[in-house]
């Protein structure tokens, strides 16, 4: 599908370059959005995003910077800061999607003070500062996308960590979008269940790929795009009238149970 052209938006994709991420970066770009692609060590896989933009027509940038370390989220910023000077565009930035994130398949017992630690720097910490130093770049009537997840609404022992950093994240959406409102800004989250993003390792396996997809109504693994079109219609102007909510894009796991 052919970019359209560049309508002045400019977004920072935390994630940007693999799964969720990399499909919210594509859908943005289509949209005419200035994309700045984010992403924390894989260099080949954020330049082939931003190849792919721009080879539809779209621009975008890649900002590389280590989550859940000192100095994360003032080296993301920095980043996006050159980046945009590089290409010869405005300062500030229109829309910020908090997606990067890592797993801990673990159950209480299993784990360690260490594991809990960065979970919550990635999945907390990160998106906390990132959205603090994010406050003077962007610009009234912006639009702020939290990545959640399913297990942050539901009991699933195995995700218990996980699902308490992104359950921390559910409530920084609702301070937020009070904080945010009175200048037009949106702040909610999308809550994706089992998506089939190609680095999951127990999708391989025929059988918990076939369990998890008939979790949902429609039968089927959720998709990167499925996401990416959820956040794009909050990132968009028809999405101007709804802030502080968490929207459920499990494709209806666990609908009726």
């Amino acid at each position: 599908m052919a970019t359209s052209r560049p309508d002045g938006r400019t977004a920072l994709v935390t994630g940007g370059s693999r799964g969720i991420g990399k499909a919210v970066s594509l859908r943005l770009a289509r949209e005419g959005v200035l994309v700045a692609v984010h992403y924390g060590h894989d260099d080949e896989a954020a330049q082939a995003t931003v190849k792919e933009i721009e080879a539809g027509g779209g621009r975008a940038l890649a900002v590389r910077a280590e989550l859940g370390v000192p100095g994360d989220a003032d080296a993301v910023w920095d980043g996006f800061d050159r980046g945009l000077v590089a290409l010869g565009a405005e300062p500030g930035v229109d829309i910020v999607v908090n997606n990067a994130g890592i797993t801990l398949p673990r159950h209480l017992a299993d784990v360690t003070e260490e594991d809990y630690d960065r979970v919550f720097a990635v999945n907390t910490r990160a998106p906390f500062f990132v959205l603090q130093r994010a406050l003077p770049r962007l610009r009234d009537g912006g639009r702020i996308v939290n990545i959640s997840s399913a297990a942050s609404r539901v009991a699933y022992p195995p995700l218990v960590a996980y699902a308490m950093s992104k359950g921390a994240l559910d409530t920084l959406t609702l301070a937020l979008a009070a904080q945010l409102g009175p200048r037009g800004i949106t702040v909610n989250t999308v809550a994706p269940g089992f998506t089939d993003t190609g680095i999951n390792p127990t999708l391989a396996d025929p059988q918990i790929r076939r369990a998890l997809a008939a979790a949902s109504v429609f039968d089927r693994l959720g998709t990167p795009a499925d996401i990416a079109d959820a956040v794009a219609f909050l990132a968009g102007g028809d999405g101007r009238w709804i802030t502080g909510h968490w929207l459920d894009a499990t494709g209806g796991v666990r609908l009726g149970h």
